[in-house]
């Protein structure tokens, strides 16, 4: 991606409207199954398979390698490790190709947790998570979920404001884990 179109779609994203997450407490999760890297390395990543061993926390995001996007990867990464002690999955989506999801989850993921790609936007529609930027290109909006065990949405989050996405689904999916 050329500079200028990186700064176009940031810019787009600034005036795009208010985030808001479409999926509702109690709501069951749509199943997906998706192409997925982690550490550079491609694997099939499975919702269903992924709640048998507890909730889910899948974060959509617009755009691999911008500001935004890069920033909330570091701050997952960061965080991974509680995420995995508070027993839950971590998995980021978004609208890029593999071959872009391969270079980010090494670079910005520190091969932490893994991120699907979504190019033809069936998983990030299900999840009514479409973000159409002014230039017409339609990425994931910044929505974060906890999924329960049950498949059922725990919380959902939407902001494009990275900041909280990691502190509000951790503090989620360890409130699901009391509630066991």
């Amino acid at each position: 991606m050329t500079r200028i179109a990186t700064l176009a779609l940031l810019f787009g994203c600034a005036l795009a409207a208010s985030a808001s997450a479409a999926m509702k407490l109690g709501d069951k999760a749509p199943d997906f199954t998706a192409q997925a890297a982690v550490g550079g390395d491609e694997f099939t990543f499975s919702l269903a398979n992924a709640l048998k061993k507890g909730p889910v926390v899948l974060y959509f995001f617009p755009k691999a390698f911008t500001k935004g996007c890069t920033a909330e990867a570091h701050a997952f990464a960061e965080a991974a490790a509680s995420f995995t002690a508070a027993g839950a999955t971590l998995i980021g989506m978004s609208a890029d190709d593999i071959g872009t999801l391969h270079k980010f989850s090494t670079q910005e993921c520190s091969a932490k947790f893994p991120v699907a790609a979504d190019p033809d936007l069936k998983v990030i529609r299900s999840y009514d998570t479409t973000l159409t930027l002014q230039s017409g290109a339609t990425v994931a909006d910044r929505v974060s979920y906890v999924i329960a065990p049950d498949g059922k949405v725990a919380y959902a989050y939407a902001d494009r404001n990275p900041d909280k996405h990691v502190e509000n689904t951790l503090a989620a999916v360890k409130e699901l884990q009391l509630k066991k």
